[in-house]
């Protein structure tokens, strides 16, 4: 058994694209149309066959309130991991990402947290 896909609840599919591949660099892997919403997944370029993003719409109530409540308490929805987390903070802000936690050392890992765009706070996690 293996984990094959995950997902990250996004307030705007086109939005939450292009952030996902133009800005944090994964590419899209599945776009099927579902009416209003699209089945809509993204991959690290590291591993095209790897773990799936869904980029799930937020039309539920309760993933919208879920949403806001993490964002509020500061509290990422999910994480990635990067070889140098200063280096790819460095990136993302100058792509114009909000960091709402700048790398610091936490253990045995350093970690950071920006704001998707999409409603939901993103930890990078480097290992050390």
């Amino acid at each position: 058994m293996r984990v094959n896909l995950a997902s990250v609840y996004v307030d705007d599919q086109d939005r939450a694209l292009r952030f996902y591949t133009e800005v944090f660099g994964f590419v899209k892997k599945t776009e099927v149309p579902l009416g209003e919403h699209r089945w809509l997944t993204v991959v690290s370029p590291e591993a095209p066959d790897g773990v799936e993003l869904l980029l799930e719409p937020d039309a539920h109530p309760a993933s919208k309130t879920f949403k806001a409540a993490l964002a509020a308490d500061g509290i990422p929805f999910t994480s990635f991991a990067v070889d140098d987390i200063r280096a790819e903070a460095a990136r993302l802000r100058g792509l114009g990402v909000h960091f709402t936690l700048d790398p610091q050392d936490a253990g045995p890992v350093t970690i950071a947290v920006f704001d998707d765009t999409c409603g939901n706070l993103i930890q990078l996690t480097q290992t050390h």
